[in-house]
């Protein structure tokens, strides 16, 4: 009764989520064969929409398709770097899409290269109602409770995509601001969840992870069993898994996306990751070193496309088929999303995303690093050209001073480029060993 009630509430407060969400339902009846059909269809729909409609792809793209009512391959078409979005951004919007229902997003990047980017508020409301198909692989159904243990404190405020910071009886959603993991936000964390009584926690491992090693210390545990743990925006180790599932009770599921390509992959209960075909198609193009990188086109997105855009993370897509039935494919990721926590005086720990949020935004950077060199002091090595003006650096030290800890010192270093790990991977925050 209480799920139809929250339900019934959330189609009122949500329209264009529920709008969306019939036929997303629909797609994991489809035999494998009809949805890669549909994909295809869709890419082609996607790429020929790009270069009739956007001034960046009739440039990127001039002389490459073939004639309308042939197919496309996807390799014959340039890769599309995080360099083109951030010097073409204005470019790639759509000609007839009017300006003022646009809005601009940030990302940090995962990286290290942060960009901005073109949305509508009908993306948003797309992508909330394909993380109800996504959380739907663990057995969630629409009206039951989710937590949401988010790091980027500008989506969980205000009118951020995951604002739901009151906990009235109908309400479903419930976000907690996840910045900073001092012992005794991880202690109200874990009361709220035992008063509030979820049935999924939605976060970042980072997040997930300290609550659970929380939980495990004083020997406590949820009041109501939970049906799932969806961890996503970082990588998620095999010990951190193992720690959650303990100390939740319940099982671990992994999730795959970006800010500017959302819903890329979802684990089901089955362990599989599988990828939303009928959303995107996702490519892994050899790196020339041994591995793939991961390339994906949004299907859905026709604001301002993206086509084989390089997330910058590595991965390999898998020639299986999954016990659970799912149609969608499945893939397999070593990606570059494994945060460090930054530890301050007194023994509070932020989260990356913080540091990240004080760049967001600033032109001229092409790649960033944080590195902790003692609790009070930080070094931005940065790739930019020219140097920061001297009131920007004010800026992110007073930031550093106000969201991390009022005795952060900045050392700012400029370099030619930013060296990557043995593995070729890059750390966009290295936090004290």
């Amino acid at each position: 009764m209480m799920r139809m009630l929250r339900l019934w509430r959330d189609r009122l407060r949500h329209p264009e989520r529920y709008r969306e969400l019939p036929s997303l339902m629909q797609v994991p009846a489809l035999s494998r064969e009809a949805l890669d059909r549909l994909q295809r269809e869709r890419f082609d729909a996607i790429v020929r929409h790009a270069a009739e409609k956007t001034d960046f792809y009739a440039r990127h793209f001039a002389g490459r398709l073939p004639r309308e009512g042939e197919p496309i391959r996807p390799e014959s078409l340039p890769v599309l770097g995080k360099q083109d979005v951030r010097e073409c951004r204005d470019a790639m919007l759509a000609r007839d899409v009017p300006r003022d229902s646009v809005r601009l997003g940030h990302t940090g990047g995962s990286t290290g290269e942060p960009l901005s980017f073109h949305y509508t508020p009908a993306k948003h409301a797309l992508m909330l109602a394909a993380m109800k198909r996504g959380f739907s692989l663990s057995g969630w159904r629409p009206g039951e409770r989710v937590m949401y243990l988010w790091g980027a404190s500008r989506d969980v405020k205000g009118r951020g995509v995951l604002a739901h910071e009151h906990a009235g009886w109908l309400d479903s959603e419930l976000s907690l601001p996840a910045t900073s993991y001092s012992e005794a936000s991880l202690a109200a964390w874990h009361v709220r969840i035992r008063q509030w009584r979820p049935v999924l926690l939605y976060g970042y491992a980072s997040a997930l992870g300290e609550l659970a090693r929380y939980m495990d210390a004083v020997g406590a545990s949820p009041t109501r069993p939970l049906i799932g743990v969806y961890s996503t925006a970082e990588m998620l180790d095999p010990a951190q898994r193992r720690l959650m599932e303990s100390a939740f009770g319940c099982k671990v599921f992994n999730q795959y996306g970006c800010r500017e390509v959302p819903n890329i992959a979802w684990e089901c209960r089955a362990g599989a990751m599988h990828v939303f075909s009928d959303m995107v198609q996702l490519e892994a193009a050899p790196d020339g070193g041994g591995g793939h990188r991961l390339l994906v086109t949004s299907l859905t997105d026709r604001v301002m496309p993206f086509i084989r855009y390089d997330l910058g993370d590595s991965g390999e897509l898998l020639d299986e088929v999954c016990d659970c039935g799912l149609p969608f494919p499945l893939m397999r990721t070593s990606m570059c999303r494994h945060n460090d926590l930054i530890r301050v005086p007194g023994g509070a720990r932020i989260h990356p995303s913080v540091l990240n949020g004080l760049l967001y935004g600033r032109s001229g950077i092409h790649g960033y690093q944080w590195v902790q060199r003692a609790p009070d002091r930080l070094r931005l090595n940065l790739v930019c050209a020219p140097p920061l003006a001297p009131p920007v650096v004010a800026q992110i030290e007073a930031g550093l001073r106000e969201h991390v800890h009022p005795a952060m010192q900045l050392e700012m270093v400029y370099c030619g480029e930013i060296a990557r790990s043995p593995a070729g991977k890059h750390r966009y925050v290295i936090g004290l060993d």
